[in-house]
């Protein structure tokens, strides 16, 4: 990628309209995945791509005694989450990497941020490096093969969290750019985390908050079968 289409990728992501946060539901379901994944004994846990914080702050009073330390590349996005977090870096998974020592983290949370890269081998690539041996992933990502986008796919229609363009919604429904750039299945996702040096322990669904109401309940029942939920959720441990 050019230096120029790099700085238009950054130039997005510190604009304030840019969306940083996602659904409370999907937070919580993340956040109760880690607390059952971490033990008693205290433990380092980075929430990579933070965001403003708010997945943070839900997922930071449930795996109690532990230390939850917030990394972003965004300014902006730092500056929002300061307001929820203690311990904020600055840290980019690319180039220079992220601040960490190896095998220095016990867990990681990467929630809706692997759709955003342009480089997904490398960031896994990082997080690998920076997590302990049998350290803990806890990767969240939208689901392309979602319920809704397989009817709409069906119909001819662009499917919902994906985006030809950083200017404009075009022949999908909703009318907000969030910088999607790759989207991925549950399988696809399983066997990219396994390429990539993780055992995946467990995959799970949840809702996307985006759903208009009337279909919230049908939303809520495809989590029961993660490759239809809206959001994957998926606990992975490093090999």
């Amino acid at each position: 990628m050019t230096a120029t289409r790099s700085a238009r990728l950054r130039e997005f992501y510190e604009d304030p309209a840019v969306p940083v946060a996602s659904g409370s539901e999907r937070s919580r379901r993340q956040a109760a995945m880690l607390a059952r994944a971490l033990g008693p004994d205290p433990a380092l846990v980075v929430d990579v791509g933070c965001g403003d914080g708010s997945a943070a702050s839900i997922a930071g009073p449930m795996p109690a005694g532990h230390t939850l330390i917030g990394i972003d590349w965004s300014q902006e996005a730092l500056r929002r989450a300061s307001t929820r977090m203690k311990h904020l870096v600055r840290g980019e998974l690319t180039d220079e990497g992220l601040p960490l020592a190896d095998a220095s983290v016990d867990a990681v949370l990467f929630g809706e941020v692997l759709e955003h890269l342009v480089n997904p081998d490398a960031a896994l690539d990082e997080l690998r490096r920076v997590l302990k041996p049998r350290g803990h992933l806890m990767l969240s990502t939208p689901n392309l093969a979602a319920w809704y986008n397989r009817a709409l796919l069906l119909a001819g229609v662009q499917p919902v969290f994906s985006e030809v363009s950083l200017r404009g919604i075009h022949g999908r429904p909703g009318s907000q750019v969030v910088g999607h750039l790759r989207l991925y299945t549950a399988r696809a996702l399983r066997d990219f985390l396994t390429a990539s040096g993780f055992e995946v322990v467990r995959t799970a669904g949840a809702p996307f908050h985006g759903v208009p109401r009337v279909l919230r309940p049908l939303d809520r029942a495809a989590c029961l079968t993660p490759s239809f939920a809206s959001i994957l959720l998926v606990h992975a441990r490093r090999v």
